[in-house]
């Protein structure tokens, strides 16, 4: 991987073979990323069963698989330009192939040191998932905005393509090995070192082109001074927001909507909709911004997904289940890649700094935030829900280690572990006492319990099925609030822009994007 001399010019009349070699490179870095996304939220449930994770545990790990990529994309966008696109995929590379290894020690770890060691083996495996995320999207972004400077939106969109294609085959992935049965979940985590492994082929010995500020000779202090714009900020605490809705939710919603239709495969096959939903209208990103701008595209939908999630809370139905899903799926497709495109069009002198920064908060968002936040949400209104129904329920089911966030009190959420063998009568804690035997302290220590909790099963049944069922709900309804919140922002921002004449996309001298009407307006120069 090298890159391509500095005195390189943009290319104005199409992308070259190499150029074009390096998109779709860069594509399936999103596929591995989206597969090891969605491979991840299947085996939850393995991961609660298997080490008596609570969802406040989960969601911490699932946090862990964002909070890195946000340090990252934020960290290498700063020095990008100077250390090389190259050198960067290289790091990104061994930093996946890593956090595969580090991933799937998680058993033998909470053999030999027990639950809290194997919680931080995943944690961290899913940190080092993401600082490979991370160090890739500070690569793609601004190489694509480079490349196809006349249509960032719409490139920019099909690129983020590769992010749901992702979600769809780690999906089809868990459909596969449920088929085959009795797979574990550690294999089904290797399969996204199958994309990692052809993106790093394909980018060997490719020349990377120089970003649009590094040929226009732009320096670091200018790229910094871009954040000094009222607007940028404002678009900032947007994509913080757009960060916890989005992937915050894809983190749980397979769990959620299996558990509301009373079905994690109904639960998976509907994920995988909505994935192939993205996948799908993220190539005609360009034909529907030609017709009411980027601005108003963020608007639809952002009000869309609020409308879907506020459905999914109240869905009661598989129907339900699968109209609200579809209307948030439409919703959330469009907004991070146009996000992207729109800091990239008004901003183009903060180069990768401002893309890296603005996905790094989206990340950060969603990985300090967004999927904690819903995994505690669950916990708090299950668990109280459970205590005022059938409190002595509550106690044989309670977790063993009380769970916070932020500045919320700490709460004692419901054990994964337990909540499973109650859901199939204790069967897989039998198989997995074959397999064994009495050799893990953890099964005997589970078995031992269920022998006495057993004998309460058709009392408890009912009720933690419903408390589990009122906390996902009750999640979503809570999500709501956030789209909501950013349709207020981007309404705010229709209203600032149709002031001062339209949406107008700012360009580098002598990097202009010709078509005006994609780009809403008529395009301004950010000279230099």
């Amino acid at each position: 991987m090298q890159q391509a001399p500095v005195s390189q010019s943009i290319a104005v009349s199409g992308p070259t073979r190499n150029e074009k070699i390096l998109f779709w490179a860069s594509f399936f870095t999103l596929i591995a990323e989206g597969m090891g996304f969605s491979v991840r939220g299947g085996i939850l449930l393995d991961w609660s069963r298997q080490f008596g994770f609570t969802q406040s545990d989960l969601g911490g790990i699932t946090g862990g698989g964002l909070t890195g990529f946000g340090i990252t994309i934020i960290a290498f966008s700063i020095f990008a330009d100077r250390v090389g696109y190259g050198r960067l995929m290289v790091t990104a590379f061994l930093l996946h192939f890593s956090s595969a290894v580090v991933t799937l020690a998680a058993t033998p770890i909470f053999h030999a040191y027990g639950k809290e060691a194997a919680y931080q083996c995943l944690y961290w495996g899913m940190f080092l998932f993401a600082l490979g995320n991370g160090t890739c999207e500070a690569v793609i972004n601004p190489l694509t905005a480079t490349m196809f400077p006349r249509r960032k939106t719409h490139w920019l969109n099909i690129l983020h393509a590769g992010w749901p294609a992702g979600l769809l085959l780690g999906a089809l992935v868990g459909v596969f090995f449920k088929m085959v049965g009795n797979v574990r979940w550690e294999v089904q985590m290797s399969m996204f070192l199958i994309p990692t492994l052809a993106y790093g082929v394909m980018m060997v010995g490719r020349h990377f082109p120089p970003s649009e500020t590094r040929a226009s000779g732009i320096t670091f202090i200018t790229m910094l001074k871009e954040f000094a714009s009222p607007l940028l900020l404002f678009l900032l605490v947007l994509h913080a927001l757009q960060g916890y809705m989005e992937l915050g939710t894809d983190s749980w919603i397979s769990n959620i909507t299996g558990s509301i239709m009373e079905s994690p495969s109904r639960g998976l096959m509907l994920f995988m909709w909505t994935s192939a939903l993205m996948l799908g209208l993220r190539f005609f990103a360009g034909p529907i911004v030609h017709r009411i701008s980027p601005i108003g595209l963020l608007f639809c939908g952002a009000a869309t997904a609020a409308v879907g999630l506020l459905l999914l809370g109240h869905a009661a139905t598989a129907q339900g289940c699968l109209i609200a899903a579809t209307i948030y799926g439409v919703g959330k497709t469009f907004n991070w890649p146009t996000m992207l495109g729109v800091v990239s069009e008004r901003f183009p002198r903060g180069g990768a700094l401002t893309l890296g920064v603005m996905g790094g908060v989206g990340m950060l968002s969603a990985g300090l935030l967004g999927s904690p936040g819903i995994g505690y949400t669950q916990d708090h209104y299950a668990s109280h829900y459970l205590e005022r129904v059938a409190p002595h329920t509550y106690e044989r089911y309670m977790s063993d280690r009380p769970k916070g966030f932020l500045f919320f009190h700490k709460i004692v959420g419901l054990d994964g572990s337990k909540v499973a063998i109650l859901s199939d009568g204790g069967a897989q804690l039998q198989r997995d006492l074959e397999i064994a035997g009495s050799k893990d302290p953890h099964l005997n220590t589970l078995n031992a319990w269920w022998q006495q909790a057993k004998a309460f099963e058709h009392e408890d049944g009912p009720p933690v099925k419903a408390a589990t069922l009122h906390g996902d709900k009750k999640a979503m309804t809570a999500i709501a609030v956030v789209p909501t919140l950013m349709a207020l922002g981007f309404l705010i921002l229709l209203i600032y822009f149709r002031t001062i004449g339209g949406y107008k996309a700012q360009v580098i001298a002598g990097h202009a994007a010709r078509d005006e009407k994609f780009l809403g307006g008529v395009e301004g120069t950010a000279g230099l």
